[in-house]
């Protein structure tokens, strides 16, 4: 049986169906996070000498560039067989290789073929995310409401933001528990193997969704369709360049706050680890909460007013904010909670604006492509052009960068139609 949308425009919330899509996705954002998370801890494990931690995240960086190709092929997939089973694939990927992750040896036991076997399973994570994204936000825009759609998205990040908290609070209590050499020698491990059994417990859940009635009215659309992704570009190209133009700006957003800031703020700033992550989980706590009701006013004043808001006050005050990643707590705090709260924005209605970009029959590759083709340029750089430049003590460019991604994002959202209360197509 299939998941509708005809019969609960006036009902409550389907909370098992939204929960049970959500906790995957959950799954999904944890493993990726804690990567660069702990990686100030690991990276001597797997590459030796001083430029370590550069070429962690250069391999965190590797990753993002198989995320358009899992995204391609794991969309294609979703557009062919079904979001459901689509589903269950990412969250597989990604669970095992977190786990081997955790268990893998380190550069001192078996050379540099510890460094390989860690890019071969950032690159399966890669392929995984590249899928789950479009497949994910095709899911939840496609069982809900025309009315709803807002709310329904919102547990997209609400789920993201759980596991991102989740990963923030093992930080602050690992940091605060072990010492730095422990979490050197053993302690980065813990987060990754939790991530390999919290996977299992995702794939149990996501067993039980039913696929969406848009997928299967549409199925026969998208097994007629030849060179999909050629049709993108000629039959949607405003599409691709308005999804291109707002997630430049939303990935920026996401892997500074969630993940380049905490390594260049303890590394580069000589701000204390527990007070960082103690900062992080509570701005964390602040983006899970906003995501419901703000994405509830989009289904009431539009989704373009909020979008705009976002990206105009992101360029007027990443600059002035980072001047405040420096040692205490109060100042971090306020870093994180302003620009995470600004960001959800974007979040809480993010499913709902990638969907109502594609037609259903190339939701999940149109998304999955060129979503993910811009988060590989712009956001899986991300921690490594900030702790490149901080070599070089420019790191303020780094700000400026976010700043002027803000501004462009800005006139490619005064583009978009307002799509609040409409069908998809």
């Amino acid at each position: 049986m299939s998941q509708g949308t005809a019969t609960t425009g006036e009902s409550r919330l389907p909370m098992r169906t939204l929960v049970a899509a959500s906790i995957g996705n959950a799954v999904e954002w944890y493993d990726w996070t804690v990567y660069t998370a702990f990686s100030v801890y690991f990276a001597h494990a797997f590459f030796p000498g001083e430029l370590a931690l550069i070429n962690t995240l250069a391999t965190f960086a590797l990753a993002f560039f198989f995320r358009p190709l899992g995204g391609w092929l794991l969309g294609r997939f979703a557009d062919l067989r079904g979001r459901k089973t689509a589903m269950l694939v990412t969250i597989s990927l990604m669970a095992g290789g977190s786990l081997v992750i955790g268990l893998l040896p380190t550069f001192d036991t078996i050379g540099w073929a510890a460094a390989v076997l860690l890019v071969l399973a950032r690159v399966s994570q890669g392929l995984s995310l590249g899928g789950e994204v479009s497949n994910a936000s095709a899911y939840l825009a496609e069982i809900a409401p025309a009315a709803k759609r807002g709310r329904y998205s919102a547990f997209f990040y609400i789920s993201t933001g759980t596991a991102l908290l989740v990963a923030s609070l093992l930080g602050f209590l690992l940091t605060a528990l072990l010492t730095e050499q422990q979490l050197t020698d053993f302690g980065w491990r813990i987060p990754f193997i939790i991530g390999g059994v919290l996977g299992l417990l995702g794939i149990w859940l996501r067993r039980t969704l039913e696929e969406t009635e848009q997928f299967e009215d549409n199925q026969a659309k998208a097994k007629a369709l030849k060179n999909p992704l050629w049709i993108t570009l000629t039959k949607h190209p405003k599409a691709v360049g308005q999804l291109v133009g707002f997630s430049m700006l939303s990935t920026l957003c996401y892997y500074t706050f969630f993940s380049a800031l905490t390594p260049f703020a303890v590394k580069n700033r000589g701000a204390d680890a527990t007070d960082v992550f103690l900062a992080l989980s509570i701005a964390t706590a602040l983006f899970i909460a906003l995501q419901y009701p703000v994405g509830a006013l989009s289904d009431r004043f539009g989704r373009k007013p909020q979008l705009l808001i976002w990206s105009a006050a992101t360029a007027i005050l990443i600059v002035p904010l980072s001047g405040l990643v420096r040692p205490g707590f109060w100042n971090l705090l306020v870093v994180f909670c302003v620009g995470i709260a600004l960001y959800t924005a974007m979040t809480s209605i993010a499913p709902a604006i990638m969907s109502e970009l594609f037609p259903t029959e190339l939701r999940g590759l149109g998304i999955g492509a060129w979503y993910n083709l811009t988060v590989a340029v712009f956001g899986g750089t991300a921690p490594l052009v900030i702790q490149a430049l901080a070599r070089y003590e420019l790191s303020s460019l780094f700000f400026w960068y976010i700043a002027v991604g803000a501004a462009i994002a800005f006139f490619v959202i005064r583009t978009l139609p307002e799509t609040r209360g409409t069908e998809l197509r």
